[in-house]
C-alpha cells in the first residue's frame, strides 16, 4: 500500500480512544489506511475472563487490549482465531480466552503490563501502538437516577436504572505517560464507538488524559454507536451521547460527529428490540445547534450482529483527517 505522507515525511498521527468490540471493528478498517495509529484502551473492565485475571493476578484487565491487538495485528487468520479462542471446558480454564492468558503471561515475564503489551505487539506485527489508559486497574462506579451507587463496570448495565454519572477509583489515577504524549502529538483524536458509560467515558475521566484531549488542537471526532445499549443508553439519541460526554468532561470536545443514517432492516431491529436495544436516532437540529458538524452515511452491516462497516467508516475518517491536514499546511 502506497503511504501518502505529510510534507515532513511522516504519516498523520491518529489517537483512537475507547474499548469494547466497536473499537476493534473500526481499527480493522483504519489499519489499512496510511495512518500512524495509537489506541488508548480502557482498564475498567471487571467481568468474565478479564475480571478473574484482574482479581487473581492483580493486573489490569486484558480483554479490551487483546481485542485491539488482534484487530491491529498483521497476523495470519489462524493466529487471530487462536488469540480469540475461548476455552469451553476445564475447571480453571473454562471462559478464559487464550489471548487474555498470553497477556497475563507476558505481564509476569516482563514484570509489567505495558511492557507485556509492547512485546506482544512486536510478536504480532501490530500496526501502531496500543496503550492502556493507566498502568493499573480502575474501579468504575455509577450514580444512578435514584442516587444509589453501583460498583463495577459489569454491574452498572444490570442495575435497571438510568445512569446519572460515572466516576472512577482511584479518582486521581495517573494516566500512562505514553498515552498523554500520544494525545499531545496527535493530528486527530477519535473517540468511540463503544459502550458510552463503561468503555468511552472511563477513559475521558482519567484526569490528565482529559486535560490533554481538551488542550489538544488536533481534529476531534466522535463515532456514535448505531444501537442503544440496554441498561446504559436506553432511548438515547445522538445528542444524548454527546451531552453525556460533555457533562463528564465539562468541555465541548468534538469537531465532527460520525453517525449512521442508513436503514436497519425491520427483522434486525426486531431481534435487537427483544434484548431492549433500538437504533440511535439522529436529532440533527439539536446536534448542529450544539456546534457539532455531522457526517451521516449508511455505515452499518449485518452479519450475526449489527456492526459498523469498517471500510466505509475508515474512508470517512481518513478523508476528514486528510482535509484537516491540508487546511493546516
Amino acid at each position: 500500500m502506497e503511504h501518502q505522507r505529510l510534507d515532513n515525511g511522516r504519516l498523520p498521527r491518529i489517537v483512537v480512544i475507547g474499548g469494547g468490540t466497536g473499537l476493534s471493528v473500526m481499527l480493522r478498517g483504519l489499519k489499512m489506511k496510511p495512518l500512524d495509529i495509537t489506541a488508548i484502551v480502557t482498564v475498567a473492565d471487571d467481568g468474565g475472563s478479564s475480571g478473574i485475571l484482574r482479581e487473581e493476578l492483580h493486573m489490569p484487565p486484558p480483554g479490551d487490549i487483546r481485542n485491539v491487538l488482534t484487530a491491529l495485528a498483521d497476523a495470519e487468520p489462524l493466529l487471530h482465531k487462536m488469540l480469540q479462542y475461548r476455552f469451553q471446558n476445564g475447571a480453571g480454564l473454562a471462559g478464559h480466552s487464550l489471548g487474555n492468558l498470553i497477556l497475563a503471561a507476558m505481564t509476569d515475564i516482563t514484570g509489567d503490563f505495558v511492557t507485556g503489551i509492547t512485546e506482544l505487539s512486536r510478536v504480532l506485527a501490530v500496526r501502531g501502538r496500543v496503550f492502556p489508559a493507566a498502568n493499573q486497574a480502575i474501579v468504575l462506579k455509577a450514580e444512578m437516577s435514584d442516587g444509589s451507587i453501583v460498583v463495577g463496570e459489569s454491574a452498572i448495565p444490570k442495575a435497571g436504572l438510568a445512569i446519572r454519572r460515572v466516576f472512577i477509583e482511584p479518582a486521581n489515577v495517573e494516566p500512562l505517560p505514553q498515552a498523554v504524549e500520544a494525545i499531545r502529538e496527535a493530528d486527530a483524536i477519535l473517540i468511540g464507538p463503544g459502550s458510552l458509560y463503561t468503555s468511552i467515558i472511563p477513559n475521558l475521566i482519567v484526569p490528565k488524559l482529559a486535560e490533554a484531549i481538551v488542550a489538544s488542537d488536533a481534529l476531534k471526532l466522535f463515532v456514535c454507536n448505531v444501537m442503544t445499549q440496554p441498561g446504559e443508553t436506553d432511548g438515547y439519541s445522538v445528542s444524548d451521547h454527546l451531552k453525556a460526554v460533555h457533562a463528564h468532561v465539562g468541555h465541548h470536545l468534538f469537531d465532527y460527529v460520525i453517525v449512521n443514517n442508513g436503514e436497519i432492516p425491520p427483522q434486525v431491529q426486531q431481534r435487537y428490540a427483544e434484548k431492549g436495544a433500538s437504533a440511535v436516532q439522529l436529532d440533527l437540529e439539536e446536534v448542529t445547534r450544539s456546534g457539532y458538524k455531522v457526517i451521516a452515511d449508511q455505515l452499518v452491516m449485518f452479519r450475526t450482529y449489527l456492526r459498523h462497516d469498517a471500510a466505509k467508516l475508515s474512508e470517512h475518517i481518513y478523508g476528514l483527517i486528510n482535509n484537516w491536514m491540508q487546511r493546516r499546511r
